[in-house]
């Protein structure tokens, strides 16, 4: 689709219960997956949460443009609130933590519908399953890339799996990572700690003091960072091999 990179880790993604379909709204791009097909409940969705933000950096115009956490003045929508907080959080901007955002409040209005959702947000996941799922992880060039898989349960409540890249994709990163993944039952915190951390990461030996770093945030579960053919872990987390071809 004009506009929108080839997300072709996308094939890689299957939950046999489970219908999927896509619904892109402006710099949105959800792939969705549900128990029937929900596209017009999910653009209404992507619309309301997408206008409070957009309504919002209106009134406050360096809300989008800070990259240190911003205080909400006064009163906020709650997807705002979220975002100020994740970035507070993990000592970064409000936008770092967006798209996991966006996937998570998504995914919760969906449940309204649906009781097994998974929200894919630009690679920002956010999950809830009757089943454990392994979700592959990718990181472009790395050997490591789709060759490796988080095991996660999303039974117990709502599970977030984010990434950034500093090599990958066009988001704002400041570090050399191949990929630095972080797990949350927060999608906004989970999405702004992988921005921060891997902003710290410029090279394979950072790798140890990321996770250190990780491990201090409050809210996260689990933390992998692949550089080149090398990675670090640390939390309730298993990685498995990823059967099948690469990409």
């Amino acid at each position: 689709m004009a506009g929108h990179p080839q997300r072709t880790y996308r094939r890689r993604v299957h939950h046999p219960q489970l219908t999927a379909f896509q619904v892109v709204v402006q710099e949105t791009d959800l792939h969705v997956q549900a128990e029937r097909s929900l596209v017009d409940r999910t653009r209404d969705l992507v619309l309301q949460y997408r206008g409070h933000i957009e309504g919002y950096i209106r009134r406050f115009p360096d809300f989008a443009a800070s990259l240190v956490p911003w205080t909400p003045p006064g009163p906020a929508p709650a997807i705002v609130r979220d975002m100020a907080a994740a970035g507070a959080a993990a000592g970064v901007g409000p936008m770092a933590a967006v798209a996991g955002a966006i996937a998570q409040r998504v995914g919760r209005g969906l449940m309204a519908h649906s009781s097994q959702v998974i929200v894919e947000n630009g690679g920002d996941v956010f999950i809830r399953s009757a089943q454990p799922l392994t979700v592959a992880l990718y990181a472009g060039r790395s050997p490591l890339s789709m060759r490796l898989a988080l095991s996660v349960d999303g039974r117990g409540g709502d599970l977030c799996v984010c990434t950034s890249s500093g090599t990958v994709g066009h988001s704002l990163s400041l570090g050399r990572a191949d990929a630095v993944c972080v797990l949350s039952p927060s999608g906004a915190l989970a999405d702004a700690a992988a921005t921060a951390i891997g902003n710290r990461v410029q090279s394979a030996a950072e790798i140890p003091e990321a996770i250190r770093q990780g491990r201090r945030i409050p809210g996260l579960t689990g933390l992998v960072i692949v550089v080149g053919d090398r990675i670090g872990m640390w939390g309730d987390l298993r990685v498995v091999p990823l059967a099948g071809k690469k990409g």
